[in-house]
């Protein structure tokens, strides 16, 4: 009898529990500010963006707006898969560490110790060097502009560099861009490199570690390293640009193939799994993954900076630039944070982790260029750090 009255207590409160442990609804004070932020970027019919906000490793907010594409017109949600570009670096820095948790690597071996055929210019670029953009590495689509106007056209959407072939070409090369820790410079070429890496330290493809490593242990089901040919990417929202007034679809381009440095494809869903791993230490121990949260400082012991010249991997030209393992660093509103942007042919994504006592996260997917979702994100923040939320 007193089994079934407890049965029946628990069958009671069970909804309850289930029901406060859900998102706030969007119709709730705090909901519909945010909503605010967003509800101008796009129209029901046009591609548009995802949002999740998380609080202490809480749904906060969680929304789509607009559609994956103008041929289907599906509705974004948070199955929604975006290109991630340069916000795959994370993910590729986390494959590099469990690889050293693994005893495989160091952080101080170098280039050419794992490619003993790289040029001499390879043997004191160190895998931190290449993690924090300290390697001075020569940019491949440099190289693949210099190759091209020697030889003539070889890359194009349909016949995309390969990973293999971005590394022969900087075996090409007989010089960095500078000797090794002595300045900083994003590098797509580093994050190239370290996926070939993962790939030949492991013995695995990239795309097999990943998915072994990463995404089946944190059960991020959806998520792809994507492979055009070779395997698909479901719910997948396609890139667009403005023409003149009007989106067009803009998804594909010859360096869209490359992995390392922006090939995965996520969503909402499993990116907020992606952050309690983050939180809770799940892949690798609070110790181990500590090397990734050291900003970057130069052989002289000097604070780095971005290169004076623009271009569209410099957002903040000649200003100091904090940078770990796949992560910036720099505070925002004199709070500590760890961020990063990803920017490619027809998307923008943004993942901002407040990590002091807000312990807040935003992350915006936009499967369009006209939006700018690290502002976006940073009003979200306003929203929580000037309010009683």
């Amino acid at each position: 009898m007193k089994l079934r009255l407890i049965l029946a207590i628990v069958g009671v409160l069970f909804p309850v529990i289930a029901a406060k442990a859900q998102a706030p609804s969007p119709e709730s004070p705090l909901g519909k500010q945010i909503d605010e932020i967003f509800s101008g970027a796009t129209s029901p019919a046009e591609p548009g963006l995802a949002v999740l906000v998380r609080q202490k490793g809480k749904p906060v907010f969680e929304r789509g707006y607009g559609v994956r594409d103008l041929r289907s017109k599906a509705a974004i949600d948070a199955r929604t898969n975006f290109r991630l570009a340069s916000f795959t670096k994370q993910f590729t820095a986390m494959a590099i560490m469990l690889l050293v948790h693994d005893g495989k690597l160091r952080y101080d071996k170098t280039i050419s110790e794992i490619f003993p055929d790289f040029p001499a210019y390879g043997k004191s670029i160190t895998i931190r060097n290449l993690l924090n953009h300290t390697s001075g590495l020569p940019d491949y689509e440099d190289l693949m502009d210099t190759l091209e106007k020697a030889k003539g056209p070889r890359w194009t959407p349909e016949n995309q560099i390969q990973d293999d072939e971005v590394l022969e070409l900087l075996k090409k090369e007989s010089i960095g861009k500078f000797a090794p820790g002595t300045s900083w410079s994003y590098s797509n070429s580093g994050y190239v490199v370290l996926g070939t890496i993962v790939n030949k330290v492991s013995g695995k493809t990239y795309v097999e570690f990943l998915h072994e490593r990463i995404f089946a242990p944190l059960k991020m089901d959806r998520t792809v390293v994507f492979q055009r040919g070779k395997n698909e990417v479901v719910n997948r929202a396609f890139g667009h640009s403005k023409d003149n007034a009007a989106l067009k679809e803009t998804d594909q381009s010859s360096t869209s193939a490359t992995l390392g440095d922006g090939g995965i494809y996520s969503n909402l869903e499993d990116l907020a799994k992606w952050d309690d791993a983050l939180r809770n230490h799940t892949l690798l121990s609070e110790k181990e993954f500590q090397p990734a949260l050291v900003a970057a400082r130069l052989n002289d012991g000097s604070e780095p900076h971005w290169p004076t010249e623009a271009n569209d991997d410099n957002l903040h030209p000649g200003k100091p630039v904090s940078y770990g393992f796949g992560w910036f660093f720099d505070p925002y509103q004199e709070r500590q944070r760890m961020w990063h942007t990803g920017s490619t042919m027809g998307f923008r994504t943004v993942i901002e982790r407040f990590t002091d006592g807000e312990d807040l996260t935003a992350v915006i997917l936009c499967n369009r260029t006209d939006l700018e979702p690290e502002k976006l994100a940073l009003q979200v923040a306003d929203l929580f750090f000037s309010s009683k939320y």
